[in-house]
């Protein structure tokens, strides 16, 4: 079965760099570096990371939720969630036959785990869904209301982990980038592109611990590891307190480890080979089952807010549903379960790639009423002069469009049309479209290490230049976001107040589509993964205060928490505004740290009332 993009939140961990606090980047008092002498194992070769944020970003998080509570949902994002979700496709199968034959897959047996050693997350509170779910095994059907197509499956974490050091020795040792730390601690193998550097004189077979290097601030500004793919770890120390020189990178894995397993290559081979496994991870900090290819059409892994979401649109049969930023599908195929494929599933995205990762999760979940589009969601609502989608499709085969036929938002730089810091110049023009952050940083690593492989998959898909107004019934828009709730993510440190507001104009844009797109008695769901108020509250500020035949809906499972009352003003005088007393229970707010134990996740439903605009 397919995994659905999940999401992922951080740490920049102490090292010589963050100890240099005259720069400004971190509020977080940095933890000394490791004594030599008398530094105890269990310390070094542990797995404690540390959330730090950019200062103006932690005094805005701080004055939302409190000191006592930030710091929680901090050390939460850290881990991940202890427990797999899984979605069953009950068109296909029923939650008991699932659990059965999971049973026989991976078993009923309790995986070993210190489970109490985690505070972060908070331990499931008596009478809870998941502690109410825990009573009928380690594999069990959710019992919350109306959710009985879940199916919970228990892991355990943080696990000590004996790295073998009695004998004095170092072990050998591999590290890996974040991106591939933070896959492992979902349950993932280490594969061969995510190996940065490893111990001199690694060989096939050998038993190898692995930690994982964080992005440092480097003398131009910028972030990067400070590691050379193909370095060779000594893993020795001189003897010197603080004093690394056989291995500079010792004191930055401190506290860094996320496993041990076996090499399944020399250290010559995982620097020689560009694909494959480089380490079998058969003990992990976190133990978590793995559903790769796991009884694909029936089941889909998915996060528990996810699924709430698309049940919160409350989606009947016959219906006209869009889903706005629809890849890679989870919500998409949830929403056509529920309306039990009957009626039609309207899915866009802008990416030709991610559609096809859409239609091919629904094919798999033998799901026919889903129709796909490429279609930037800030073009949703077809112009007066153009033909919309139900004129003749345009089909794209071609992969990677030229330069003019990108939108906006693809990020790429052609003679005419090329997005720079915010800006883009389209023949010679300045134009004002809001270009995210996260989008120049990937253009950037796009033009400096190539196209890369997403850009070579083939497929028919069509395109659309919108849809009328009042064409839907409910709209989902699960809007691209800072992402500041998912987890378990090691690195928060290019996110900026300019940035956050920046995603939440982006934000502000989408929605303004989808509200044309609904007609007058329907609903719109919006929804994030991120903890970023002025991209949830404030998003339901501005809604409320600029549409007035909009009201917030009660949500059906309500799971989630409250959201936030209040207001914060920036230091350049711009006030934010969020909710308004008794609005918050309208809201559902999902806490990492909270017994649920879920990613950061936000939940809104709108009523659609008569517009005599439209």
């Amino acid at each position: 079965m397919r995994r659905a993009s999940g999401f992922v939140l951080s740490t920049i961990r102490t090292t010589s760099f963050a100890r240099r606090r005259s720069n400004g980047n971190f509020c977080s008092t940095p933890l000394p570096l490791p004594q030599m002498d008398h530094q105890s194992d269990s310390e070094r070769y542990d797995f404690n990371p540390i959330l730090r944020w950019n200062p103006e970003v932690e005094r805005y998080f701080i004055h939302a939720y409190g000191a006592d509570h930030f710091s929680r949902i901090s050390a939460a994002l850290t881990y991940p969630s202890r427990y797999s979700c899984i979605r069953v496709n009950s068109l296909k199968t029923t939650s008991d036959a699932v659990i059965e034959k999971l049973q026989g897959i991976i078993g009923e047996t309790e995986i070993e785990g210190d489970q109490d050693k985690v505070e972060c997350g908070g331990k499931a509170s008596a009478g809870s869904p998941l502690e109410e779910s825990w009573k009928d095994g380690r594999i069990t059907k959710c019992k919350i209301p109306g959710l009985d197509y879940v199916v919970f499956v228990k892991g355990s974490g943080p696990c000590a982990i004996d790295y073998g050091c009695a004998s004095g020795a170092p072990p050998k040792e591999v590290i890996v980038s974040r991106k591939c730390a933070e896959a492992v601690l979902r349950g993932a193998q280490v594969y061969v592109p995510g190996v940065l550097a490893c111990s001199a004189h690694v060989e096939k077979g050998d038993t190898v611990a692995v930690s994982v290097a964080l992005e440092q601030r480097m003398a131009d500004g910028g972030w990067a590891t400070g590691i050379t793919r193909g370095t060779v770890l000594q893993g020795l120390q001189t003897g010197k307190k603080d004093i690394f020189c056989s291995d500079p990178h010792y004191s930055e894995r401190r506290g860094l480890y996320i496993g041990q397993g076996k090499a399944m290559l020399s250290r010559a081979g995982l620097f020689r080979v560009t694909e494959g496994i480089a380490v079998d991870m058969n003990n992990r900090v976190f133990k978590l089952p793995s559903f790769h290819d796991v009884l694909e059409g029936e089941i889909f892994l998915q996060n528990l807010p996810s699924i709430v979401a698309a049940h919160a649109l409350d989606p009947k049969k016959g219906e006209r549903i869009l889903d706005m930023c629809a890849a890679p599908g989870g919500k998409t195929t949830a929403i056509a379960n529920l309306m039990e494929d009957e009626g039609e599933v309207v899915a866009v995205d802008r990416s030709h790639n991610k559609v096809l990762d859409i239609q091919n999760l629904a094919a798999e979940m033998s799901l026919t009423c889903i129709t796909t589009y490429k279609l930037d969601a800030l073009k949703s609502v077809s112009r007066a002069n153009e033909s919309i989608d139900s004129g003749v499709p345009q089909i794209s085969n071609s992969v990677t469009p030229t330069e003019k036929q990108m939108s906006v938002h693809d990020g790429l730089c052609g003679d005419k049309n090329c997005v720079g810091n915010g800006n883009v110049f389209r023949d010679g023009k300045i134009d004002n479209s809001y270009v995210s952050q996260a989008h120049i940083r990937k253009n950037k690593r796009r033009m400096k290490n190539g196209p890369g492989k997403n850009h070579s998959v083939g497929g028919r898909v069509e395109n659309s230049k919108g849809f009328s107004p009042c064409s839907f019934d409910r709209v989902l828009l699960d809007a691209p976001c800072s992402a500041l709730g998912l987890r378990p993510r090691l690195f928060a440190g290019e996110d900026t107040i300019e940035s956050l507001r920046n995603d939440a104009t982006y934000q502000r844009k989408m929605f303004d589509q989808a509200v044309k797109l609904v007609r007058p008695g329907g609903v719109i769901v919006y929804s994030t993964c991120t903890l970023n108020p002025g991209e949830n509250e404030a998003l339901v500020r501005y809604a409320l205060d600029t549409y007035k035949f909009l009201s917030l809906a009660p949500q059906h499972p309500r799971i989630g928490g409250p959201g936030l009352v209040g207001r914060y003003e920036f230091p350049d005088g711009y006030i934010e505004e969020w909710l308004k007393p008794g609005e918050e229970e309208y809201v559902q707010r999902f806490d990492p740290s909270a017994p649920l134990d879920t990613i950061g996740f936000f939940i809104a439903k709108f009523s659609v009332g008569s517009n005599s605009n439209v």
